[in-house]
């Protein structure tokens, strides 16, 4: 090999090395994740970002590619000892496309208001910590948002109803928190694709609205709320709907006339008024889970291959259920 080839070589392996070394992460992102950081007293679930490395290296965040010029587009901070507020500089990630605070108990204080600054947002989880104070009028500005998970916090109030004018959300989980006040009217007109709707073990009140009547919930769970009125709007023959949970309330309703989708796969209505009887249609679905138990049924329980296969757990304590697996009707 001649020299001019070994020098071709050299120079192109040192610029290979170079470009690989290259900092990919934006300057403004690590200067932004540097301040996170130390807003955050500078946890060891952070050691890694070390401002004299690439910040697209670090863990618990992801850049995107060369098309968003390697921006921060994931901040994903979880089982952590992190101690603190959510930082306001969360906000000046513009290209962040997933923001994610879970299961930091110590994590504490209200849902950052520049949060709202975060335009380019489809994946929004803060779950699993002890924030406080409301759910935030801002999350409707944010019109990207496919994803809301607020559960297992402190969070107290109202929910706000502008929620339903996010058109791209799919899933809207609010479980585990303080809320209080009805459920949003507008919750039976959302903007865009109906959402999975999770809002259990809080303390809402009121009438179950009748708008909610018409959507096609795939999965809708109000349980272990003080919810009143008649649920039986949320059942229809033409729906999709795959799981129903609006146990531990106190909905009236004749459950006789109930149609269920053929896609039901779970209903779980315990410890409400419900009155009436199981329908005979009832022996036909293919139910995972059922439970009507704590009501105020009478009749026999329709026999059936699936309906069957449930213990009397899932029927006792009505005022006059009997049949299998009850005692036999008189």
């Amino acid at each position: 090999m001649d020299k001019t080839m070994t020098l071709f070589l050299l120079l192109s392996t040192l610029l290979l090395t170079t470009s690989l070394a290259k900092d990919l992460c934006h300057k403004d992102d690590k200067t932004t994740l540097l301040k996170i950081k130390k807003s955050l007293n500078n946890p060891y679930h952070l050691a890694s970002w070390d401002p004299e490395t690439d910040c697209c290296s670090w863990y618990c965040l992801e850049c995107g590619d060369a098309t968003v010029n390697h921006r921060v587009t994931s901040l994903i901070i979880q089982d952590g000892e992190i101690s603190g507020q959510i930082p306001p500089e969360v906000g000046d990630l513009p290209y962040l496309t997933s923001l994610i605070f879970r299961k930091l108990t110590n994590l504490t204080g209200h849902i950052q208001p520049t949060i709202a600054k975060l335009k380019n947002l489809t994946f929004l989880r803060l779950s699993w910590t002890n924030l406080t104070g409301p759910v935030p009028e801002f999350l409707s500005q944010l019109k990207n948002l496919e994803y809301i998970d607020l559960s297992f916090n402190d969070l107290s109030g109202s929910i706000p109803s502008s929620l339903s004018s996010l058109r791209k959300l799919e899933y809207l989980e609010l479980s585990r928190n303080k809320l209080t006040g009805p459920i949003p009217e507008s919750f039976g007109t959302f903007s865009g694709k109906v959402p999975s709707l999770f809002l259990s073990h809080n303390q809402l009140s009121g009438t179950i609205p009748k708008s909610l009547g018409n959507p096609d919930f795939y999965r809708i769970d109000l349980s272990r709320n003080k919810l009143q009125g008649d649920a039986s709007i949320l059942f229809g023959a033409k729906k999709t709907t795959w799981i129903v949970d609006i146990s531990r309330n106190m909905f009236q309703f004749d459950l006789s006339k109930v149609k269920l989708a053929k896609t039901l796969n779970n209903l779980d209505m315990n410890h409400n008024g419900i009155t009436g009887s199981i329908p005979a249609e009832w022996s036909k679905a293919y139910f995972q889970l059922l439970n009507v138990s704590y009501n105020r049924l009478c009749g026999r329980i329709p026999k059936g291959e699936y309906i069957q296969r449930f213990d009397s757990y899932s029927f006792f304590h009505n005022k006059c259920l009997c049949g299998a697996p009850l005692p036999s009707c008189k």
